[in-house]
């Protein structure tokens, strides 16, 4: 292969007289000028690995686990760096935890009513039903004359409408504050119905206590209140037996989707937690320690596959990447190395260009047909390459 060519322009004295007969020379210093030989492409190159990579965390954190250290060999998957994992393996608990209550009800709506449940829903109509009888024939009675005595039952009444009262309250807490709208329309629908039977015992008695008038305006009242308790009551029942609707089981279907994307988006930041191998590689670089806190996109370690190395050219201006080709054969000296020549060949060109001191240059991908263990990533070569 030819060499490329190194013209050297010879040093001129020119020589004067001064007085005293004393000459002073002068010299031109010496320059050396590099030109490209004809069929020859000269560049300068940097030795590196064919695969690594800079690896950084997506995330922020404390180390809590520094596994490698320089010079290392491992393999793609192992760990290598973990960040304190706590916070995301508690939102990961949290996010199972709300899976299975939404896979639960999901599987509750799908199963439908209980037969105790119609049952129950049954015996509180026929309570209500009872109940609007006895105010019915509570208003005749009153209608017709009641008399004085019907204070004292009026008082018992009102007693027992607040003592109901207190039960329905201490039995419809949990249901009202239920994420479930049905269950907590139903126990507001029990309280009202309650807190109506109180008021009605109050109008009662007051009537009771005011002239047959007022009774009489009361009675009605207590109809009132026991219809509306009974109409509450079947439709509680007709619910029930209407059984489990394709809306009913969609929305349940909906929470279990929803609590699952959660699910995910917690086992995606504790996997993010870790860093590992991407390849089969040497560790060239750790750039942590643990106790030290990252920030997201910050380089953490640095992995190289050292046995294969290439030499990527610096300088090769965009006058001469013209000239050159993939395959075609390449002669290299490196500088630490001196005496030894390697054989190789262009294996890839560069697309875009880059910027060295001032020129367009492009870089150019040598990879050696021969054993590469003595080189080391960084050093300084001259690739000449053999153009047509």
């Amino acid at each position: 292969m030819k060499k490329w060519l190194i013209l050297i322009v010879g040093a001129v004295l020119l020589a004067g007289c001064g007085q005293g007969g004393a000459a002073e020379p002068t010299a031109a210093d010496v320059v050396p000028v590099v030109q490209q030989a004809e069929g020859l492409v000269v560049a300068e190159a940097e030795v590196e690995p064919v695969r690594w990579s800079e690896l950084v965390f997506t995330t922020g954190g404390t180390v809590a686990q520094v596994a490698i250290e320089p010079g290392d060999e491992v393999q793609a998957g192992d760990l290598l760096i973990q960040l304190d994992p706590v916070d995301a393996e508690l939102a990961v608990q949290e996010a199972q935890a709300a899976v299975a209550a939404a896979q639960a009800q999901l599987a509750q709506v799908k199963a439908g009513p209980r037969p105790e449940e119609i049952a129950a829903a049954e015996y509180e109509l026929s309570d209500a039903e009872s109940a609007l009888a006895r105010a019915a024939a509570q208003r005749d009675q009153v209608t017709a004359g009641a008399p004085e005595a019907e204070i004292a039952a009026a008082q018992a009444e009102l007693a027992q409408a607040l003592a109901e009262q207190r039960v329905v309250l201490e039995q419809n807490r949990e249901a009202r504050e239920s994420k479930d709208q049905e269950t907590k329309e139903q126990a507001d629908y029990r309280i009202y119905a309650a807190r109506e039977a109180v008021a009605a015992a109050e109008a009662r008695l007051a009537a009771a206590q005011g002239g047959a008038g007022a009774q009489v305006r009361q009675a009605q009242a207590g109809v009132s209140v026991a219809v509306a308790q009974r109409d509450v009551a079947q439709a509680e029942l007709a619910l029930l037996q209407a059984g489990v609707t394709p809306e009913d089981v969609a929305v349940s279907q909906a929470a279990v989707q929803q609590a699952q994307a959660g699910l995910a988006r917690t086992d995606v930041v504790l996997e993010r937690t870790e860093t590992r191998a991407p390849l089969a590689a040497t560790v060239t670089k750790v750039e942590v320690e643990v106790g030290e806190t990252v920030t997201p996109g910050q380089v953490v370690v640095v992995l190289a596959d050292l046995g294969r190395l290439q030499l990527r050219t610096t300088d090769l201006t965009e006058l001469d990447v013209a000239r050159v080709a993939v395959g075609q054969p390449v002669a290299v000296t490196v500088d630490g190395l001196p005496g030894v020549e390697w054989q190789g060949h262009v294996a890839r060109i560069g697309l875009r260009s880059e910027d060295y001191r001032g020129d367009v240059v492009y870089p150019v991908y040598v990879e050696l047909d021969e054993d590469t263990s003595d080189l080391r990533w960084g050093m300084t070569a001259v690739v000449e390459i053999e153009v047509e």
